[in-house]
């Protein structure tokens, strides 16, 4: 078996749960690579985690291969991995002694949650989608009017 025909024997099959030892062949820059799922994770997390996630075309064993991908992400691309987990995400949070989800503070008391991520300078730390900050600034609106910042009243009246 030549190279070329090693290549093609391992296009993406969307009804195969991969594990870490199998091997995909993917487009690059360089020409289609064929490698282990456990050295892709490696190689390139980012296009690995969108075709998992967003693109749903590759199934691949939790604990093998999404949960080391999971937290190669974090390194590769922080900015990414912040994007993708959203309020999931382990902060530190005044008034608990270890991280707590994000969510936590931000459903049960979204003004405290305000209060620590706009005005306490925390935006780079639990990235909020539009549609969150919308949720987020209409609650401290209701709850305490006095808090919230002109630019972000200025968000809810667009």
């Amino acid at each position: 078996m030549d190279e070329m025909e090693q290549i093609a024997s391992c296009p993406l099959n969307p009804e195969k749960v991969y594990t870490s030892m199998d091997e995909l062949t993917l487009d690059t820059d360089e020409g289609p690579v064929t490698l282990k799922m456990g050295v892709w994770i490696n190689v390139d997390p980012v296009r690995i985690h969108k075709m998992i996630v967003k693109e749903k075309t590759l199934q691949v064993d939790t604990y093998e291969v999404l949960n080391p991908l999971v937290s190669k992400l974090r390194r590769a691309d922080p900015d990414y991995y912040k994007r993708f987990t959203g309020l999931k995400l382990t902060i530190d949070y005044p008034g608990y002694s270890g991280g707590i989800m994000a969510q936590i503070p931000f459903e049960n008391d979204p003004v405290g949650f305000y209060k620590w991520w706009r005005k306490g300078k925390h935006e780079d730390k639990v990235y909020l989608s539009f549609p969150r900050q919308v949720q987020l600034f209409q609650k401290v609106a209701l709850m305490d009017p006095k808090m919230i910042l002109k630019k972000d009243l200025e968000v809810l009246r667009s």
